[in-house]
Formats: C-alpha cells, structure tokens, sequence
C-alpha cells in the first residue's frame, strides 16, 4: 500500500472528490474527455508541478488537492532531514510498520500557490523533491523522453547505478579553472599596468596605514585635548565650590546632616532626612576624589595636539584624493590588498594551467569511473527491454543502447547515450526518435517503462494511457505485465484496454455530468463485480451492450482471475 487517498476540491471539472486507492492494479476507466487523466494530473499538482489559474473549476475562487500516502523509511528521512513532522511509524500489525503523510496544495485565482507536508508549511520544490520517494509517473507520451539526450542518460544512469549530479561538482570545478586561466591568458597585456597602477597606491595607503577604528579615536582625542585647558578650568571651579571652608557644598551638607542627627530623638522624621543628606554628602566627596584625580593625570599637551592634527589631515587628505570618506579608507586598503593578490595570482600563468590540468584530470577520472559503469549496464538494459518487447508483439525486435565517445569531457561524461531500436528482425538498429509507428512507440516506451519499473524507490507506479495505439494480443500482454507488477507495487493505470481493465484488483470508473449551473462535473465511482461487467462491455462494444460484448466481459474478467505469473524482463544490476 501507498498512495491512500485523494481529495479534490474545484479542480478543473471536478467539484468535490474523496477517493480511496488500494494496493495492487488500480485501472480507471471512462469516456474520452470523463476526466480520467485529471486525477493524475491533480497528484501532480499536490507533489508540486506548476500550474496556473486554468486548474481552477469555473466560478471557484481556488483549488485544493490533498494526497495521503503511507511513508516509507526513505520518506521518514527525508522529512527529519527538511525539518518536517515525521510522524510515527504504525504499530505491528497496523499496516505493516508504515506511518501516514499528508500533502495539500492550494492555488487561488490571483496565481498564489501554498503547500503543506504534515501541517507544516512547503515549497513547490520541497513536494517536487517529495514526490520522487513517492510516485513515478509513466504518461501516455512516455516515448517522446526517448528522444532526448538527457532523459536517456538519465535513464541508463539510474540502471547503471549512477547517482544524479555525480559529475556537476569536478564538472564546475574544471569550468572555473578553465575560465580563471583564458581570463589571465587574455588580461596578460593590461595586467602589468593594472598591478603597477595598484602598487603604488598601496604604497600611498600602506604608509598611512589607517587602523579600523582609528579615525573614530583620533577624533575624539582630538576633541579632548583641544579644549584641555578649559576643562580643566572647569574641574578645578568645581573643586573650589565643593571644597570651599566658608561656602562649599560638602562642609555644608556635613554641618547640616550633623545638625539633623543631633534632634532625630526628639524628631524622628530628622533621621530620616539626615539619612538622605548623608548619602548626598558621600557622592559629593566620591565627586571631588574623582576629579582630584583627573587632575592629577590631565594637562594641556600642545606636541600630542599638533601630532594629531597632522595625522587628521594626512587622513583628509587621502580621502579627498580617492574620494571616498576618511572613515572608508581601511575598508578601501583591504580591498585593494585582496585586488593585488588576485592579480598576483592571475599573473601566475604557470600555476593557473596547473591548477586547469588537476582539476580536468579529477573530472575525466570520476567521468571514467561512471563510463564503466554505463558499459557494464547498458547490455543488460539493452537484453532486458528486448526480451520485453518480444511479449509486446515486436518478435524479432532488438533495441540497444549506444554510447559514443566525445572529443572533450562534458558535464555529463566521456560520452553521449542514445537508444537504437530495431522493429523487426533483418532490420538496422535506428534511433527510437525515427520509429514511424506510433503503436511501436507506445510499445517501445512501455517496455522500458517495465523492465526499469524495479529502479526506482516510488511505491506508487502510474501509467497514464502509456497503452495507446495496442490491441489484440499484445493488449492481454500488456495487463499482464501491469497485474504483475501490482504484485509488489501499487499500480495505477489509466487504460482504455478492456484486457488491462480485466486484469484489475480495482477498478474506478470515471464519469462527467451536468452539474450546478449547467456546468460540467466529473466524479469517480468504485465498481462492483456486475458493474465491472458492464463497463469492460462498453469499453469492448461502446455504450450498445450486446450479449456478445458481455459475455466477452465476462471472459475477460475470469481470465484475469485465473492468470498465472508472467516473468518481467530483466532487472536493474
């Protein structure tokens, strides 16, 4: 079990759905333009896929998706990893060990788009990357990756074992050193005139050497200094007033407390009062200790004043000269010592090609390392969907996997990967993006899709009408392998096969009716053992249901029932 349940609200044609999903093979069913489709696309949607105002259902104001899965040990990491509520995992017995998670995703008219991981809130890119440990998704143009370089390495990549992003960091590495060296290659000329131009105005700086914090303390020195005498002028005033037998404040206070003290037994509220100028008389004698003592330490200093004042304007003037203000000029000379050593090192033709050889050796030795590896794997990618495509109705077909070596490293490696197929047997491997047949297409995407469907960590597998353009036989083929691999994984395939529909654990059939205001709704039904009849008759027949038809439902559904195992073509290595 996986995917549990999905809820829509006003999501294109759908009102309101609350869906129950089982494990093993789902199929839902419908008329062209039900809806069938819209499911897959609103799970999407909630693992953060774009979408705009359009997903919205005509006349809603938003729309909402939630999904809920059961995790995995790979899901729970990833969420302790991103800070996330991780939940806990089920108790024996109670679904296997598994925990839940809830996604939710909103989009409102105006394009603003919020999502949620287990009530905590997310970006699109955090359910995207979400997603990836929970569904892949097979869509009915599945073929159309087959013709891009990037989609079939990454293919083969994830067959051979090759991690995502293996070769982006010596990639980036060999980039830069390459650009550092063409920049000094072609900087050579202008580079001695820029580093003479910066050396001598280092030289200039360098001599003054402004400290960090230096203008700020020079100033105020300054200031100190300059009005030393009439501080000192001050102080010694104060002194006098304080200090004088006849007038001073502290005799004063001290007879005055004296006088209090001596009457607070017959007046107690004098105590209190004695209290308070005996606290005012010791901070008064705290205050003439302390400028006694500046005194003592404080005269005027005329050689420190001019000292100063030479240093200010040295300060100035530099500062008028590189026109910037005084207190920028350390900040400035730390900037020029970072341009002249890059300079320097720019200048260093030498150490730079070095510097260019290591790191494209370290990029060629990791591209190595994933060259054997896409060697090694690609017979076996190669036998493996050829051996399906013999169940798929292309006796005699064969694909490969080509690699062809490049001149130059690239970000991807040593060399390009492409897939060759061949339809029948006696004719030339040609790439898949040259296959004519559509039907072949469909095939040759589904077989891929098969023979990798082990790789990935997903629980969830979803084929979205990957079975167009397949009849007959290798229609029963197809719900086979799908019925297989429901076995292991839940399943969900959306099909307008009765043979895959036959092969079902479930089935969902999906349906659009006039709904509030004439418009058009869709919603999804459960079917039942009779039900199922039914629809696999409509979908052999169309909506005139014969005996023939039904009857024919009937075969179908019991040779699902009753069909063995059928082996799936190769796994990864």
């Amino acid at each position: 079990m996986a995917l549990r349940s999905l809820h829509l609200r006003d999501f294109v044609i759908v009102q309101q759905l609350e869906l129950d999903l089982h494990g093993g093979l789902t199929v839902l069913t419908g008329e062209t333009g039900a809806g069938k489709s819209i499911l897959i696309d609103a799970l999407q949607f909630a693992l953060g896929s774009r979408a705009d105002a359009g997903v919205i259902r005509e006349g809603a104001a938003r729309t909402e998706v939630s999904a809920c899965f059961d995790t995995t040990p790979a899901v729970r990491a990833w969420l302790a990893e991103e800070g996330f509520d991780a939940g806990d995992e089920a108790p024996d017995g109670a679904g296997g060990g598994a925990g839940e998670l809830l996604l939710r995703r909103t989009l409102d008219a105006q394009g603003r788009s919020r999502g949620w991981i287990n009530g905590g809130s997310a970006t699109a890119a955090q359910l995207r990357a979400l997603g990836e440990h929970l569904l892949d998704i097979h869509g009915q143009h599945a073929w159309q990756s087959l013709t891009r370089a990037a989609s079939v390495r990454a293919l083969l990549d994830a067959y051979a074992g090759v991690a995502p992003g293996t070769l982006d960091a010596p990639w980036q590495a060999w980039r830069a050193a390459e650009h550092a060296l063409a920049e000094a290659r072609a900087a050579q000329q202008t580079l001695a005139a820029e580093q003479e131009r910066l050396a001598w105005q280092l030289q200039e700086v360098d001599k003054l050497a402004p400290g960090a914090h230096e203008w700020d303390e020079l100033n105020a020195e300054h200031t100190r200094l300059s009005h030393a005498q009439s501080l000192i002028d001050t102080a010694q005033e104060v002194l006098q007033r304080l200090e004088d037998e006849t007038a001073g404040a502290v005799d004063g206070l001290s007879r005055a407390q004296s006088a209090l003290a001596a009457q607070a037994a017959v007046e107690p509220a004098f105590g209190a009062v004695a209290e308070v100028l005996g606290s005012a008389l010791a901070q008064a004698e705290d205050a003439v200790h302390t400028l006694h003592a500046w005194l003592r330490r404080t005269s005027p200093d005329p050689e420190r004043l001019a000292e100063l004042d030479a240093r200010l304007s040295a300060w100035m003037a530099l500062a008028r000269r590189h026109r910037c203000l005084p207190e920028d000029l350390p900040a400035l000379r730390e900037r020029w010592h970072a341009e002249a050593q890059r300079l320097d090192a720019a200048a260093d033709l030498d150490a730079l090609e070095a510097a260019a050889r290591r790191a494209e050796a370290a990029l060629r030795e990791a591209a190595a390392a994933v060259s054997a590896k896409r060697r090694k794997a690609a017979p076996k990618l190669a036998a493996a969907i050829t051996a399906a495509l013999q169940t798929l109705g292309m006796q005699g077909g064969r694909f490969e996997v080509a690699l062809q070596p490049l001149p130059e490293p690239t970000a991807a490696g040593l060399e390009d990967v492409a897939f060759l197929v061949a339809g029948h047997a006696g004719s030339a491997p040609r790439p898949v993006g040259k296959v004519a047949s559509g039907g072949e297409l469909s095939r040759i995407a589904l077989a891929i899709a098969v023979s990798t469907s082990a790789l990935g960590e997903a629980p969830t597998l979803i084929f979205d009408e990957i079975d167009v353009g397949i009849g007959g036989a290798v229609a029963d083929t197809v719900g086979r392998l799908m019925q297989q691999l429901g076995r292991d994984r839940q399943v969900l395939a959306v099909t307008h096969l009765a043979q895959v529909a036959a092969r079902a654990d479930h089935h969902l059939r999906v349906s659009k009716a006039a709904g509030e205001g004439g418009r058009t709704t869709s919603g999804v039904h459960p079917l039942d053992a009779e039900e199922r009849v039914q629809e696999i008759a409509r979908m052999i027949g169309g909506e005139r249901r014969t005996d023939t038809t039904l009857a024919h439902a009937r075969e179908l559904l019991e040779a699902g029932a009753r069909s063995a195992p059928l082996a799936l073509a190769g796994e990864a290595p």
